[in-house]
């Protein structure tokens, strides 16, 4: 392979590299970069969009490079301001532990664990004493600190930032000092950090790492980031017809960008398959062959195999699930508001939900569509309530 087609890989899905014209240099070299990609042990799951810069560290590994798999399990305990318009509230050392510990098992899903070294910022940042701690702290004025975006509007918007916050893309700079990085990966909103270590590895008299970020993904809404907390994220350790449902209930616009920066088909591939779109190939084709491959990398192949055979036969055919739980829900004087059912089911967040749900014909009742937010259920009623194409539950009101 020669420089340029290695540089297209590099480049796939990415949002910006710097500095092109180092990175050939260090390319020239032939010798395996050093690619550092960190990740703050904040929640102990992983979901997909996390997973665009494993991918990414992923395709480099193929190429022949040496992963840096960065647990801030120090960092973790300060606190990423990245994005928050208040202080985030710091971890203790056992969360960040048993976070750190998750993300291990969850990781080599996508990493090649022979061609991964796993490291802790807290292997070296436990040993800086203060003086080390105020001699990194001096190499930064408050001015560069206040030109990152989400510091500057607070404090145009007399929103307090602690001083510990400073010492956060400081220390995330460090690390890239303290690993040596060739290159380092991470999400659109972490450039001013990734730069940060430019800027170290220069002052510290290292040649200074490339960046590389990668767009944040959308969740299932296509509009918002993938999050847990807006519940349009699909988890790393979902169930496998969990998985394989979410990611065909996509947009089809939206399974393209899946495509480039989940999949590892070739873009070759992945160009062919938009002319076949574009020419009369149904999408929910191309989206298949997707949720497939996702399964099988984080379950295996015959898991994919099954939950293909599973959604074809529930949502094609009509089939309740097997597995489908069953819910005992008490009325008040007798009977209960569907929307009250709804969500006392856990099949929607609110009652607002059930409404809204309704309104767009997601909703049935042992297989009818109802379109009656009004609707009362009595106690002793049993029925199986559907929201949407993946929530089911046997409901018996009490």
């Amino acid at each position: 392979m020669n420089q340029q087609e290695t540089l297209g890989i590099i480049k796939r899905g990415a949002t910006e590299l710097l500095i092109e014209s180092e990175l050939k240099q260090k390319l020239a070299l032939n010798r395996p970069l050093r690619i550092k990609a960190g990740f703050d042990p904040t929640a102990p799951d992983l979901h997909l969009g996390h997973t665009v810069l494993l991918n990414k560290m992923r395709q480099l590994q193929d190429l022949g490079h040496h992963a840096l798999f960065l647990i801030g399990d120090f960092t973790g305990m300060i606190g990423d301001p990245t994005g928050k318009n208040t202080t985030r509230p710091p971890l203790t050392r056992d969360q960040v532990l048993a976070n750190a510990q998750s993300y291990k098992e969850q990781v080599f899903k996508v990493l090649d664990p022979e061609k991964t070294e796993v490291v802790f910022n807290s292997t070296w940042m436990d040993k800086f004493s203060a003086v080390d701690l105020i001699k990194l702290a001096a190499t930064h004025t408050v001015a560069q600190m206040l030109e990152r975006d989400d510091f500057s509007k607070r404090y145009k918007g007399n929103q307090p930032i602690a001083i510990h916050e400073f010492v956060y893309p400081l220390v995330q700079g460090y690390d890239s000092v303290a690993l040596k990085a060739d290159i380092e990966l991470g999400g659109t909103d972490q450039k001013f950090n990734l730069l940060m270590g430019r800027e170290l590895q220069k002052h510290f008299g290292q040649a200074p790492q490339c960046v590389l970020t990668m767009p944040l993904l959308e969740g299932l809404d296509g509009v918002n980031k993938m999050s847990k907390s807006l519940g349009n994220y699909i988890g790393v350790t979902d169930s496998s017809t969990d998985m394989f449902g979410k990611l065909m209930s996509i947009a089809d616009d939206l399974m393209w960008r899946y495509l480039e920066l989940l999949s590892f088909e070739s873009i070759a591939t992945i160009a062919k398959w938009k002319e076949d779109v574009a020419g009369g190939r149904n999408p929910r084709d191309i989206k298949v062959l997707l949720a497939q491959e996702m399964v099988a990398r984080f379950h295996n192949k015959q898991a994919a195999v099954d939950a293909l055979a599973e959604f074809e036969a529930r949502f094609q055919k009509g089939v309740l699930p097997d597995d489908m739980p069953e819910i005992a829900i008490t009325s008040v004087d007798g009977q209960i508001g569907i929307a009250n059912l709804l969500k006392s089911a856990g099949l929607v967040s609110s009652t607002s939900e059930a409404m809204r749900m309704i309104e767009s014909g997601a909703v049935k009742l042992d297989g009818e569509k109802i379109s009656d937010k009004a609707m009362q259920l009595k106690a002793g009623t049993v029925v199986v309530a559907q929201v949407g194409k993946r929530k089911f539950g046997r409901i018996k009101v009490q």
